[in-house]
């Protein structure tokens, strides 16, 4: 069992902070912490870059829509769900909408919550906002960013389900909004 945050863990205390880099989608805060276990004071980096949305778009056929896109980070094409970030302001679910209509050119009208979960706890504040969208309509061409080059494909649900068990998708917030998606399937 993973145990859950405990009230009685002494905490880490921030004894300062500093705006780091502007990188684009993201802000650098550098966080002088104190650890509690040793009392020494470390310098710890945040990417402030506000939350996420991802969606699993499932057609009237039962089949899942997918986009193919470069990620830098790995230097690879990926398989992944249609989804991006949230804007200053902006509800999870409204950019849930605008997200998978510019990236796919679909609209839904039917939406439910999948939950969140922290993009990366480990050096990131925002959480990834994970939505189930049916009734699927084709509104026209999706509108990419300078920066995207995305490639729509839509995969059979069976197939979706048996590539997430042999772990062919490789972006983290793919495979948890997808586990919490089939979560009734594997009880």
């Amino acid at each position: 069992m993973i145990p859950e945050n405990s009230s009685s863990s002494p905490s880490w205390q921030r004894t300062r902070s500093e705006q780091g880099p502007d990188l684009k989608l993201f802000q650098v805060r550098f966080d002088w912490m104190i650890n509690p276990r040793n009392g020494h004071e470390e310098k710890m980096i945040l990417l402030e870059g506000g939350h996420s949305a991802q969606i699993v778009a499932e057609t009237a056929k039962g089949e899942i829509l997918l986009v193919k896109q470069y990620r830098f980070g790995v230097g690879a094409y990926l398989y992944e769900l249609p989804g991006g970030l949230i804007d200053a302001g902006e509800a999870p679910l409204t950019a849930a909408r605008r997200e998978l209509l510019e990236e796919t050119g679909y609209q839904a009208t039917s939406w439910a919550s999948l939950g969140s979960n922290p993009s990366n706890p480990a050096f990131m504040e925002g959480f990834v906002h994970h939505f189930v969208a049916r009734n699927l309509t084709f509104a026209g061409t999706a509108q990419l960013d300078d920066g995207e080059d995305i490639t729509l494909i839509t995969m059979p649900r069976e197939e979706v389900k048996q590539r997430l068990l042999t772990g062919s998708f490789q972006h983290p917030h793919t495979v948890c909004a997808l586990l919490a998606f089939f979560a009734e399937d594997f009880r």
